[in-house]
């Protein structure tokens, strides 16, 4: 690169067109940085304002969060998608506010200690609200450093990886690490963009091997791709003599894990089957709903909702309080997974 300075150039850049009005560049604290990279982690900064603020608002800092009940964390989270993100949040919450008298570690090792929190979330949470001198390598910074260097394999292998994180070290100032840190993002998520960049305002153009040989758009290369299978399941909506829904707490690990649902099976009569002998009442179905098609990370779901009624409704449905009859004014409150939200929302 000769006389050129990577870092001050996208310094340069940021001063001029870097993003400082986001919600969490303001009233900088490790907790709402931390926060913030945990939310923004498969999810576009557009979709996650609402959300941050929302979250700020019910739980303004690291105590308030401890001390809340997982459902009232899921449900603010209801939409945002990767559910493990919140459960890790709230137990690492739990962890600095009682190990750590609340305060955030300063230390990489420390922080990684924490659930969900890795290399470069804990490099952000360092330089972002520390200036400490920390590198991240977020999806953004992985597009610019893979264009830059035109860096060949895709991201998820552990040799394109190593190479990635030995470059962001090397470009890394030693001044000005929190601005450094936020243009490195912003560079990825408003110019060097995954389609159609904006290569002709880059401040890195001129170095830019991706560009120099007109390959931009073969980087950074794609995970390799596979046909992910499609599932179905039959979700029955249950109601009893007072108009109450029937759900189900999710499982911690897996879909929706800790989130409220409804009753699901891949075989309709078995799943009435099921719940006629755990709740000891006859089910009738009255309709059959339009299926609903939901895509998630490593599968298809194919939701075929059933309508249905029982009689004879037990006062105690509640086994090990992972299941529960709700009246509809109840559903806002609770931490429902988004598909099942919308469809009870329909009805």
């Amino acid at each position: 690169m000769g006389d050129f300075i990577f870092s001050q150039a996208v310094l340069d850049w940021f001063d001029q067109h870097g993003r400082k009005n986001l919600p969490w560049q303001q009233d900088i604290t490790p907790y709402r940085v931390w926060v913030s990279e945990i939310m923004l982690q498969q999810t576009q900064v557009n979709t996650v304002i609402p959300y941050f603020e929302r979250f700020m608002q019910r739980f303004p800092n690291v105590e308030t969060l401890a001390q809340a009940k997982e459902d009232d964390v899921l449900h603010l989270w209801t939409g945002l998608g990767y559910y493990a993100r919140a459960r890790n949040l709230h137990k690492s919450a739990q962890l600095v506010f009682q190990q750590c008298d609340s305060q955030f570690p300063a230390n990489q090792d420390e922080l990684e200690t924490l659930p969900g929190i890795g290399r470069s979330t804990a490099g952000a949470i360092l330089s972002l609200s520390m200036q400490l001198r920390a590198p991240i390598l977020d999806g953004n910074v992985k597009r610019v450093l893979s264009r830059f260097k035109t860096i060949e394999g895709w991201s998820g292998q552990s040799k394109t990886l190593k190479t990635l994180w030995q470059l962001a070290e090397e470009l890394t100032p030693q001044q000005r690490v929190a601005d450094y840190t936020q243009a490195m993002m912003d560079l990825g998520a408003t110019v060097c963009t995954r389609s159609q960049p904006q290569c002709s305002i880059c401040p890195l153009q001129q170095h830019c091997l991706a560009y120099q040989t007109d390959r931009v758009k073969n980087y950074p290369q794609p995970k390799p791709r596979k046909t992910i299978p499609t599932r179905h399941a039959f979700f029955l909506i249950l109601h009893n003599e007072n108009g109450h829904v029937l759900l189900e707490k999710r499982p911690a690990q897996g879909i929706w894990g800790g989130l409220w649902s409804l009753p699901q099976h891949e075989d309709k009569t078995q799943l009435i089957k099921n719940l006629e002998q755990s709740l000891q009442g006859h089910i009738q179905t009255t309709d059959t709903l339009p299926e609903i098609r939901h895509t998630f990370s490593h599968f298809h779901l194919t939701m075929q909702p059933i309508l249905a009624t029982i009689s004879n409704t037990p006062s105690q449905v509640m086994a090990g309080h992972l299941r529960d009859w709700y009246q509809p004014q109840q559903l806002s409150g609770i931490g429902l997974a988004a598909p099942i939200k919308a469809l009870l929302n329909s009805l």
